[in-house]
């Protein structure tokens, strides 16, 4: 994928980013960082009580996402990241996020679109980009 807003093309992949496996002390480091104890994410009793069983972070799928995005693109150059939230996700899960460039606009930017997809390929979340990239010319 080129730098240079020049370069890319509508339709340009972006490299996939894999993820290890979600894992339980994932999920309750996570918790701990994050603020949200809702123990659904952390306690079988819970997660079995609901019906779903221990189920990971929709946030932290989505922050695996953003993360994809910005090994992609330099951060400064992101202006908006819009996800919406498709299946849950569970522990075990492998994640890997995948993108694509789907319009080009004036004042050098891009669109793309980015989903996190599971090793069945399952999509957790979806959604879309937009950055500024630089021109060749400075502009």
């Amino acid at each position: 994928m080129g730098k240079y807003y020049e370069d890319i093309q509508v339709g340009d992949s972006f490299p996939k980013v894999s993820k290890d496996p979600i894992s339980r002390v994932q999920l309750v480091k996570y918790a701990g960082a994050s603020g949200d104890f809702n123990p659904l994410h952390t306690v079988e009793e819970a997660g079995e009580k609901a019906g779903t069983g221990i189920i990971a972070h929709g946030m932290l799928i989505m922050g695996m996402a953003a993360q994809g995005v910005t090994s992609w693109i330099p951060r400064k150059n992101v202006n908006s990241l819009q996800i919406r939230f498709r299946k849950m996700t569970y522990p075990g899960e492998r994640i890997h996020v995948t993108g694509r460039v789907i319009g080009k606009k004036e004042n050098n930017r891009i669109i793309s679109e980015v989903a996190a997809i599971n090793d069945e390929g399952e999509v957790k979340v979806s959604g879309t980009f937009e950055a500024i990239m630089p021109s060749k010319n400075g502009q």
